[in-house]
């Protein structure tokens, strides 16, 4: 009979990142149940292998050593080789991920680890190039010492004792809750956090710490954000703006297409890793929305999230309204090469060649291009390519051309089509077409905020066209239970790049893909009003109540009660990549218990504010998210009850003239009768308090509440939200 590690089994996985490997001499096998107990029969250890469809270094790795047939014997002979698609098991991800980090103080992909045959880490690494070099161990010689010790008795107990002390310590670090007794954050947490924060702030290039890499920290803007509002602590916001104009004159942004790349490589933002992360961009624009709400005089972040949502819509929107998870880093050179950021930079000839083909354009448009956005001869990037970014000001530009400012921007602008149109004839980057639930959550949020501060219902419409697609299609209405993600198919069940086959759905949902989603669709309802989407935000608490929260641990697991048993049951405290799921479930849960009648989603968010409340003091840089949701719960929330079947222009221009944190818009029938429905709707035998006595009186009617006090009911939203000063 054959083993299923006979061959290698990731042609019949839909996860594009596994299908890049199916040609791969190594008999790689799928995280499962067929693998694992093959490694157990075997008695082989595992070599885990994790990473993403948009990771460069995981493509170097296959280059250089999977696509190895010496390399390949190796595994196959000596070990159980595994490859997971991290976007599809965040579990698996983050549990290694963790041992990785703590081991050798850094992480990141291709994550290596090596585990015994009950999935104990005994060996943990990043990339490893085939042969050694910088100090690095070669993998082929590494695999051939593993294997080795692995077959001598001593060596194996000294490895499985390895194994069972980093268990132990991931599960310290992960499972492990602080013992009950403690109290929730102080009153003084969101300035104590805001402080902490912008003392790891780089004054001089922006974001934080003083080296490279730079990643987005968005939550940590949100707290400097929130403080400066609070206090009217000038430093917080000067801090934030910093960043915020660092990351947006960068080459962390794309500035010919919109949309943000993954992380800058660099101090001074310039260099990014080229890869696009679906959740990058909606953090990012929701950052930005309120960067513009509090500082943008002349627009300019609002622009930026313009041009980030036309990306997300043109680049990654399935045409039935679900939103695809990442763009690769790598594209085809006019070389016929594989390179990272190939699509994305130019050089002055590429420039010109560009503008030429424009009938729109003459000579000095390139010019003017070049000098805007720093494209020179001698470059920034490799082989004298330069990454663009804003170098000069418009107003420097004007009166060496003898031009106005006005006619450099419209100059400019001509030129940026040119440059566009000609970067969409070159082999554009692969799209990781996954549908995962968790991101479009993020996006849902993004945009419906976005509708709401730019008062533009396009952004609405594709929030909720996002939504219905994944309630659709990852939603069992009957199960009540939401699938990781979906990856359009053909009718063989290949991957169907023109998306006009069916989906493939798979994945029992985790902690993030619940949160992420209910606040999304959460936020459609602050948006639009709309009754379903409140009804299917509840829905999702509901699940993240019954099968995420452990009342005798006092949290809130990344993984449900009923799935799979791991090594390690995560959570997810600290903000990684993405914001952190429990600071988000709790977040999505402090928002709904306005819409209940009882008091079991505050309750779980006291609990774990409780446990975890030491932590989040302790080092709030980590966990900015539970931060804000700390100062939440301890400030109360700004209620905005808007009685009114259609919102008057009045109160969407103060709904998009006004930065106020902490705030819940509950739209609300005019008439008790239309109230009455959607309780019915909603499974309510009364009215929440946030409707309760809220009538609209002549009209549209707002009424601005906090910790039990309201102001009068009035017909200006502007006049009830004066409340709040």
């Amino acid at each position: 009979m054959t083993a299923p590690t006979d061959r290698n089994r990731l042609d019949e996985e839909a996860s594009p990142y596994l299908r890049q490997h199916a040609d791969n001499p190594v008999n790689w096998q799928p995280w499962d149940d067929a693998a694992l107990e093959a490694a157990r029969e075997q008695d082989k250890p595992i070599f885990l292998s994790v990473g993403y469809s948009a990771c460069h270094w995981c493509h170097v790795m296959e280059d250089e050593s999977f696509q190895d047939d010496d390399v390949a014997a190796l595994l196959n002979e000596q070990f159980v080789p595994i490859k997971v698609d991290r976007e599809e098991r965040p579990d698996v991800d983050s549990i290694y991920m963790t041992v990785c980090q703590t081991v050798t103080g850094r992480g990141g992909w291709p994550l290596s680890a090596w585990l015994t045959p009950e999935g104990k880490p005994f060996y943990v690494g990043t990339y490893f190039p085939k042969e050694p070099r910088r100090n690095m161990p070669g993998f082929e010689g590494l695999l051939e010492r593993i294997a080795e010790s692995w077959q001598d008795d001593e060596d194996r107990r000294e490895m499985e004792s390895r194994a069972d002390q980093w268990t132990a310590a991931a599960r310290d670090r992960l499972q492990d809750v602080p013992s009950a007794g403690a109290d929730a954050p102080g009153d003084d947490l969101l300035v104590d956090a805001a402080g902490a924060i912008q003392r790891s702030a780089d004054r001089e290039h922006g974001g934080f710490g003083n080296q490279g890499p730079k990643f987005p920290q968005e939550a940590r803007l949100h707290v400097l954000l929130r403080a400066h509002h609070d206090t009217g602590g000038e430093s917080y916001a000067d801090v934030a703006r910093e960043t915020l104009d660092a990351m947006a004159d960068g080459g962390l942004y794309d500035h010919v297409g919109g949309g943000f790349h993954r992380y800058c490589t660099d101090r001074d933002w310039t260099v990014p890793h080229f890869e696009k992360m679906l959740y990058d961009n909606a953090e990012l624009a929701r950052l930005y929305l309120a960067g513009h709400q509090v500082f943008d005089d002349d627009d300019r972040y609002a622009t930026v999230v313009e041009e980030t949502f036309a990306f997300l819509e043109r680049e990654l929107r399935h045409p039935d309204g679900g939103l695809y998870a990442t763009l690769d880093a790598q594209s085809e050179t006019p070389d016929g090469d594989h390179e990272e950021g190939a699509f994305y930079v130019w050089t002055p000839e590429r420039v010109a060649d560009a503008v030429a083909a424009s009938d729109d354009c003459d000579p000095v448009d390139a010019d003017l291009f070049c000098e805007r956005y720093g494209v020179t001869e001698s470059g920034n990037f490799e082989n004298d390519w330069t990454v663009l970014t804003i170098s000069k000001p418009v107003a420097e530009l004007a009166e060496p051309h003898d031009l106005d400012a006005d006619a450099v921007r419209a100059r400019l602008e001509r030129a940026r089509d040119a440059v566009f149109d000609a970067r969409s004839e070159r082999p554009r980057p692969r799209r990781d077409a996954k549908i995962l639930a968790g991101w479009n959550g993020l996006a849902i949020s993004a945009l419906a905020e976005g509708a709401i501060v730019l008062e533009d219902d396009a952004y609405a419409d594709l929030a909720g066209d996002a939504l219905a697609f994944v309630r659709e299609h990852l939603w069992d209405e009957d199960a009540q239970r939401l699938s990781r993600r979906a990856v359009p198919v053909d009718g063989d069940g290949s991957l169907d790049e023109h998306r006009d086959g069916s989906l493939d759905v798979q994945g029992e949902g985790y902690l993030e893909d619940y949160a992420f989603l209910a606040r999304g669709a959460f936020d459609h309802y602050q948006a639009t009003g709309d009754v379903e989407s409140l009804s299917f935000a509840r829905d999702l608490a509901d699940v993240v109540h019954e099968e995420f929260y452990d009342a005798d641990a006092g949290s809130v697991f990344f993984t449900p009660d009923s799935g799979e048993d791991l090594v390690v049951r995560p959570q997810e405290v600290r903000d990684q990549s993405t914001p952190s799921s429990l600071g988000v479930a709790c977040d999505v849960l402090l928002s709904l218990s306005h819409f209940a009648t009882d008091d079991r989603y505050e309750a779980v968010v006291e609990t774990v504010l409780e446990r975890h409340g030491s932590r989040i003091e302790a080092s709030p840089v980590e966990h900015p998210s539970l931060a804000l949701v700390g100062d939440r719960y301890r400030s109360g929330d700004a209620e905005l009850t808007l009685a009114c079947d259609d919102r008057p222009a009045e109160f969407r221009e103060t709904l998009a003239a006004t930065y106020l944190p902490r705030r819940v818009v509950a739209q609300r029938p005019a008439t008790a009768d239309g109230l009455a429905a959607w309780l019915d709707a909603l499974e309510l035998d009364a009215a929440p308090p946030i409707w309760a006595d809220r009538d609209a009186r002549d009209g549209p009617t707002a009424y601005a509440c906090r910790s039990f006090a309201c102001s009068p009911p009035a017909a200006s939203l502007e006049d009830a939200i004066a409340f709040f000063d």
